[in-house]
C-alpha cells in the first residue's frame, strides 16, 4: 500500500467556508437509547420497505421491521428493543411522507441472538456475502442511499476494475466520516477487502481530502497489511469533491459519460461509512441500526459527533449535544449545501444522515432572486460541465425539451452553481424541479411508444 497526491483535478467546484473546526478533533460520543425512536422506511433509494410489524407488536434490537418491497429496496430493523406504538404515515427527514415505524423503547436495549460466523468469508461465495450485506440493511451512507447489494452486483458484461474509497466528506461543518476513519479504520480496511472479494477489483483507491491529515495516517496505518494494488490518494480540499464521477476522475482520470454510470468505466464508488457497516454485517452478523453523525452549527451548546441509533429525533440529538444557545434561524438534515431544511425537530435520523446543522439567526439570510446578468459564474462553478444559467431559463420557461437536450439530468444537485450566483437565482430548486419533469417526460415517451408498438 503506499501513499499519493491526486494527479487529476476534476473540473469546476468552490472553496465554500468549511467550519469543521468545531468538531473535527471531537471523539465520537455514544448517545443513550432515547424513550421513543421514528424509523422511516423511505430511507433509501428505490421502493420503500415492506413493513412486517404492526401496532403493539414487542420487538427486540436487529428484528427487521420492513422487507426489501423490489430489486432496488432494503432491509430496515429495530434500533432497540420496545413496543411497536404505531405504524402509519408521517413526516419524514427528508421532507416528504412516508411510512414510518415509532417505537417505544423498553430500556432493555436486548438484541436479536445472530448466528456467529460459521465459515471464513474469505473463502464463502459473492452471493453469500451479498446476501448477508442486503439481510443486514446496508445502503449508501455518504447521502444517495443506494442499496448496496445492487451495486455490488454489476450487469453482466460490467467488470469493475476501481474499487474507490470515499472518505472525502467535502461538505462544511460535517466531521462524522473524518472521525469514524481515525477511530475505526480497521472496521473500514475490514469492509474494503470484503467489497474487494465480492467485485474482483484489481485496483483500490482510498480517497481523502488533503485537510484530513489525523484520518490520511489512521487509514495508512490500517491499510499497511492490504494484499493487492491498494493506494491512499489524497485529493485536493474542493466541493464537491466527494461526488463519486469527480471522485473518479480525482482517481483514475475516467470519466463518466453523460448519462451513465461508474460501472460504464469500470469503477464503483463506495462511502467509508458503507465499508464499516459492510464489516458488521459479514465479521459480526449485525444489521445496520445505527451511525455517526455531527450535530454542530452556533446554534448548538455542545457541537458533537455522535454514534446514534437510526430513528432518534432531532429533538432528542440536540438535547444531547446541551440544547440551543439562543433562537434558531435553520435547522438542516445533512450540510448546508446539500442538506434538507427541517420544518420539525420531531422526525428520526436515517441511516443516511450525516449531521445535523443548527444555524442561528445571524447566520441564515433571506435573498430576492434577480434576472441573470450572464456572469458566467455558475458554468465555472458547475463539475458536471452544465450550463446552469441557460438550463435555469429554459426551465422557468418550461422548455424541458431544451433542458433535456443541455443534459439537466447529469446535475448532482451540489448547489455550487447557486452558491457563486451573484443574482440568487434559486437554481438548485430549477434543476431538481426540472429533472422530475423530464424524467416524467421520458416515462411517457417510452409508454406511448411501447403502446404504439403493441398496436401495430
Amino acid at each position: 500500500m503506499k501513499t499519493l497526491r491526486a494527479l487529476f483535478n476534476p473540473r469546476g467546484g468552490i472553496h465554500p467556508a468549511y467550519h469543521k473546526e468545531a468538531t473535527d478533533s471531537t471523539r465520537v460520543e455514544v448517545m443513550p437509547v432515547p424513550k421513543t425512536l421514528y424509523v422511516a422506511l423511505n430511507q433509501h433509494l428505490g421502493a420503500p420497505s415492506r413493513p412486517v410489524v404492526k401496532k403493539g407488536d414487542t420487538v427486540l434490537r436487529g428484528q427487521p421491521l420492513a422487507e426489501s418491497a423490489g430489486y432496488v429496496s432494503s432491509w430496515v430493523h429495530a434500533p432497540t428493543s420496545g413496543i411497536i406504538k404505531a405504524v402509519e404515515s408521517r413526516l419524514t427527514a427528508g421532507g416528504q411522507l412516508a411510512t414510518v415505524v415509532e417505537i417505544e423503547a423498553n430500556g432493555a436495549d436486548q438484541a436479536i441472538e445472530s448466528p456467529a460466523p460459521a465459515t471464513d468469508w474469505r473463502v464463502m461465495q459473492t452471493r453469500e456475502l451479498v446476501d448477508l450485506i442486503l439481510q443486514a440493511g446496508v445502503i449508501g451512507m455518504g447521502g444517495a442511499g443506494f442499496p448496496t447489494q445492487v451495486k455490488l452486483l454489476p450487469p453482466p458484461g460490467k467488470t469493475i476494475e476501481t474499487l474507490v474509497i470515499n472518505g472525502a466528506e467535502c461538505e462544511p461543518y460535517l466531521t462524522a466520516d473524518h472521525r469514524l476513519m481515525v477511530e475505526e479504520s480497521a472496521r473500514i480496511s475490514q469492509g474494503i477487502q470484503i467489497v474487494q472479494r465480492i467485485l474482483g477489483a484489481t485496483k483500490v483507491r482510498v480517497a481523502i481530502e488533503d485537510n484530513k491529515p489525523e484520518a490520511i495516517a489512521a487509514m495508512e496505518s490500517a491499510l499497511k497489511m492490504a494484499e493487492g494494488d491498494i493506494q491512499l490518494v489524497v485529493v485536493k480540499t474542493k466541493y464537491p469533491q466527494g461526488a463519486e464521477k469527480q471522485l473518479i476522475y480525482s482517481c483514475t482520470r475516467r470519466e463518466v459519460p453523460s448519462g451513465g454510470l461508474p460501472m460504464d468505466v469500470g469503477a464503483l464508488v463506495e462511502n467509508v461509512g458503507t465499508a464499516a457497516a459492510i464489516s458488521d454485517a459479514v465479521f459480526l452478523r449485525r444489521p445496520l441500526t445505527e451511525r455517526v453523525l455531527t450535530v454542530t452549527g452556533d446554534a448548538v451548546a455542545n457541537p458533537k459527533n455522535v454514534l446514534a441509533r437510526v430513528g432518534t429525533s432531532f429533538r432528542d440529538l440536540i438535547g444531547f449535544c446541551g440544547g440551543l444557545r439562543g433562537p434558531v434561524g435553520k435547522v438542516i438534515c445533512g450540510g448546508p449545501m446539500m442538506g434538507v431544511a427541517q420544518s420539525s425537530l420531531d422526525v428520526g435520523m436515517n441511516k443516511t444522515t450525516s449531521g445535523l446543522l443548527l444555524l442561528s439567526r445571524s447566520q441564515v439570510h433571506q435573498y430576492t432572486s434577480t434576472p441573470c446578468i450572464g456572469c458566467g459564474r455558475c458554468v465555472q462553478a458547475c463539475p458536471s460541465s452544465l450550463l446552469p444559467c441557460f438550463l435555469s431559463e429554459n426551465l422557468e420557461a418550461e422548455n424541458f425539451e431544451e433542458a433535456e437536450r443541455l443534459n439537466v439530468l447529469d446535475c448532482i444537485e451540489c448547489g455550487a452553481c447557486a452558491f457563486e450566483c451573484p443574482a440568487h437565482r434559486p437554481l438548485v430548486q430549477h434543476m431538481r424541479q426540472g429533472k422530475a419533469k423530464v424524467i416524467q417526460l421520458r416515462r411517457q415517451r417510452e409508454t406511448k411508444a411501447s403502446r404504439k408498438e403493441k398496436a401495430t
